[in-house]
């Protein structure tokens, strides 16, 4: 009986270090996480020639989330090009860095090969981006981190990364139509 007491007693004990050390996680990334945020609230209002620098995306499948992007070539020149849809095997470069331009990944560090992946084997900003491009884009997209790696950060990429990735989209290897 008294270890069955005892054991009551501690529970709540425990369930509070265990708040506790919930809430010092929030705090060691408060700001980085206030720094990501205002950076891509930034950048999502940049404009150069009077003219926002990004476009936002919003995915219809899900109105919570959004990228940045930003096109470097003529998207008229690319506009009959292939467009890959959810379920399309894509070969890419790319290179990947923090907001604060430290870079994490790069396809460009083996320049003979492509990254290539399947559309839903990526970030979900990834899958935003990816299905408005069409083959022969070179874009800038800015990730925040709800589209990213979220509260739980990834290998070198913090908690609460908002992410820039250089992308362009070389190839969709056995194209399949809807």
């Amino acid at each position: 009986m008294r270890k069955i007491l005892f054991w009551i007693l501690c529970l709540p004990l425990t369930f509070s270090f265990i708040a506790c050390d919930d809430d010092n996680d929030n705090d060691t990334y408060k700001e980085w996480r206030e720094e990501n945020v205002d950076y891509i609230n930034k950048e999502a209002s940049r404009l150069v020639d009077g003219k926002n620098y990004y476009k936002r995306i919003v995915p219809g499948w899900n109105s919570a989330l959004y990228v940045l992007i930003h096109y470097f070539n003529n998207t008229e020149e690319t506009a009959g090009n292939l467009v890959p849809l959810e379920t399309s095997t894509v070969a890419v470069k790319y290179k990947g860095m923090l907001y604060d331009g430290t870079p994490f990944d790069s396809s460009y560090v083996n320049t003979d090969s492509l990254f290539i992946t399947k559309v839903t084997g990526v970030i979900s900003g990834w899958q935003i981006a990816l299905q408005e491009m069409h083959v022969g884009d070179s874009v800038d997209v800015i990730i925040p981190y709800q589209a990213a790696y979220g509260v739980s950060g990834s290998g070198s990429i913090p908690p609460y990364s908002t992410l820039k990735f250089g992308i362009k989209l070389v190839d969709i290897p056995n194209y399949e139509t809807r």
